[in-house]
């Protein structure tokens, strides 16, 4: 099929749930995508971090196909290879007790503040069950995990929303210990607020926060459903902060593109979950985990290195435009958001990818890049010639 014949299809057949981009991706290469018709895109977006290891690795594709031919799927109620090597493999390098796998990021997130709340429960009994989040951050789109969400735009229509979340200022220790009360048992972060905008927490601040629950015996929960699986140049962010969190999520880059996503948790947390209060069918899919066990193998020190110089040398090419709609330039690694004054950031989106750039936007303000883990300086350098030129269009 067509472009056109691709698009027509979804809108007679797919709920209009997304403002899709006017494009068609047909297959890709390294950082590189193309349409049905051959139309060739840098890749600055790799499925919203998904595809953490970019397209067509050969290595990565060998061990799912293998997998996939050997047993697609079992019941949780046996054990697999993929997933008890897998498990060594998370725990060891984050040193973390253990870890329970689900299918998204959402569902991880839902799966920790059970975990928290649990925890309280057993040790506290009932009335001590409130989860403080940060103003400006997203942990999914679950009834639970929305109004864990810290912005009121996502607080509408699908009411009820779940009960027991408070919202503090990020980057704000009064905020919190004014919001958290004796009815709390956990706070949830971001070290990066992905979808508020690329907005970084000082590391300062993160360390009083993991201070502050330390004194009171809250959980706490650091949400890396985007800023984890070397994302920031370290395999998780906090690793870089200098804090040890009680449970840690993830999704997105682990399985290179396959749906996963799952909970770490240290020897305090490790045992919160017994037998029948938590499950997902497809947690820990064999395939998925042979496709993570490869991206973790991928991982080593130099390429997460790499991550780190790639993002600074992003971050320095930008800032010598001296570009008039450049603000900011915000995150780690390679998420990273640059603010946008005097244009719509949407608009410029759109004009990059008319041009063959994937962007895309993060917030009110920014537009937003994460690009495949193992991008060239090539690749990097094509897609940052066109940005520039969008920009310099929009002066």
């Amino acid at each position: 099929m067509n472009s056109n014949e691709i698009k027509d299809l979804y809108k007679e057949n797919v709920m209009q749930t997304y403002a899709r981009f006017d494009v068609v991706v047909d297959h890709g290469i390294g950082a590189k995508v193309y349409s049905p018709e051959g139309k060739e895109y840098i890749d600055f977006t790799s499925g919203i971090g998904v595809n953490s290891l970019g397209y067509g690795n050969t290595k990565w594709a060998e061990a799912v196909y293998k997998q996939a031919l050997k047993l697609q799927h079992i019941s949780n109620l046996f054990y697999t290879e993929p997933g008890a090597a897998l498990a060594k493999a998370l725990t060891e390098r984050a040193d973390m007790s253990a870890v329970f796998y689900s299918n998204s990021g959402a569902e991880a997130n839902e799966g920790a503040i059970k975990i928290a709340r649990k925890y309280s429960f057993d040790k506290y009994g009932k009335g001590r069950s409130k989860i403080v989040t940060l103003i400006q951050s997203f942990h999914g789109r679950t009834i639970t995990t929305l109004a864990a969400t810290g912005q009121d735009n996502f607080h509408s229509y699908f009411f009820p929303f779940t009960e027991g979340f408070a919202h503090a200022a990020a980057n704000d220790i009064k905020s919190l210990k004014t919001v958290a009360d004796s009815e709390t048992c956990a706070v949830m972060i971001e070290l990066i607020q992905g979808e508020g905008g690329v907005l970084p927490l000082d590391k300062a601040y993160a360390e009083e926060v993991a201070a502050f629950c330390r004194e009171k015996d809250l959980i706490l929960v650091v949400d890396e459903v985007q800023t984890g699986i070397g994302r920031t140049g370290t395999l998780f962010a906090y690793q870089q902060y200098g804090i040890k969190p009680d449970v840690v999520t993830f999704a997105k880059g682990i399985a290179g593109g396959l749906p996963m996503g799952g909970i770490l948790a240290n020897e305090k947390c490790a045992k919160v979950l017994s037998a029948g209060t938590h499950a997902a069918t497809f947690g820990g899919n064999p395939v998925a985990a042979a496709g993570a066990l490869e991206v973790l193998s991928q991982l080593s020190p130099e390429l997460l290195d790499e991550v780190q110089k790639k993002g600074a040398y992003i971050r320095s090419t930008i800032a010598g435009w001296n570009s008039p709609l450049v603000k900011e330039i915000r995150g780690m690694g390679l998420m990273l958001g640059v603010s946008i004054t005097g244009a719509v950031p949407k608009d410029i989106a759109v004009k990059c990818i008319d041009k063959g750039l994937l962007m895309l936007t993060a917030g009110s303000d920014a537009i937003r890049m994460l690009p495949p883990l193992t991008i060239t300086y090539e690749e990097l350098d094509t897609g940052l010639s066109i940005l520039k030129a969008v920009l310099e269009d929009f002066k």
